[in-house]
């Protein structure tokens, strides 16, 4: 009798199990062939590492409000890379890179190191229906000197709206990237952050650019949004404090309509690595800052 019950509790977790329907298979890219990797989670769709091109994610779409993303150099591409007195090129997106689809539906990226005191290796993750992410992970081949790679994004030009999460007179809140507070703006964690963007790394060529400085960054997380308020879309970035040391972007209507992540900023050993992530969430019914 015992073994008939148990025949029988097992029979019916099985008619259970069969009954119950399978966890939704987690978003991830795709391999496309010679083109990179496509995504399409129903909420967002688009390209990663097209082409072979280093230029984070491209012909995005919002797809229920059929809105395009990005335009440019795309989303959450590696721009520029210094050390302290050092530009490493233009930009991390004109190196040489390989692209892997790894198991688990992520890409990983690693760039070439030719001529660099360092490795450098980008993998990209979709994390939900409507967010992507990106961790970075630097390891220097000698000691390097405040390194720093400057994550950047641009955004199709309906973004007009442009926020970041600042300390203020009466607590933290969300300021606007103003025309009056300078046409480049850089929101610092705190004095030690500003030292090392003033180090003189944003005075080498090509394009230097002089910031000015608004306000600090607020809380245990940087985060900057920009908006399409007429379209009813808006993208928000939140990466910690510990590895990101400022948050960057032109006057919220000047024609880049970008947002860059400054990670790192701080000295590493022979040998030592770090890591940063950076989460990039598309919202629906933002409204206007």
């Amino acid at each position: 009798m015992i073994a008939t019950a148990c025949f029988a509790l097992l029979a019916a977790a099985d008619d259970v199990a069969r009954s119950e329907p399978a966890p939704a298979a987690r978003p991830s890219f795709l391999a496309d062939g010679p083109r990179g990797f496509v995504f399409d989670t129903g909420v967002l769709r688009g390209r990663l590492h097209a082409e072979g091109k280093s230029l984070g994610l491209t012909e995005v779409v919002h797809v229920p409000s059929g809105t395009r993303m990005d335009h440019g150099y795309g989303l959450l591409s590696h721009y520029r890379v210094f050390t302290r007195g050092v530009r490493y090129g233009a930009g991390a997106w004109d190196w040489p890179s390989e692209a892997v689809l790894r198991g688990d539906g992520s890409v990983a990226i690693r760039f070439a190191t030719e001529g660099r005191p360092f490795s450098l290796v980008a993998v990209y993750r979709v994390a939900a229906a409507d967010t992507v992410e990106v961790e970075t992970k630097v390891e220097a081949g000698t000691d390097v000197k405040g390194f720093e790679t400057f994550l950047a994004s641009y955004f199709d030009a309906a973004f007009t709206n442009a926020a970041v999460w600042v300390k203020g007179r009466d607590g933290a809140r969300w300021a606007a990237a103003l025309p009056e507070q300078g046409d480049w703006q850089m929101f610092v964690r705190d004095s030690a952050a500003r030292g090392v963007v003033e180090d003189g790394r944003w005075r080498l060529e090509p394009h230097p650019v002089a910031w000015t400085f608004p306000f600090e960054l607020a809380g245990e997380a940087a985060r900057a949004r920009r908006m399409a308020s007429g379209r009813g879309v808006g993208a928000s970035f939140s990466a910690s404090l510990r590895e990101c040391f400022a948050v960057a972007m032109p006057h919220q209507t000047e024609s880049h309509y970008s947002v860059y992540f400054s990670l790192f900023g701080r000295d590493l050993k022979a040998g030592e690595s770090a890591t940063a992530t950076v989460r990039l969430s598309f919202e629906s019914g933002t409204g206007r800052e």
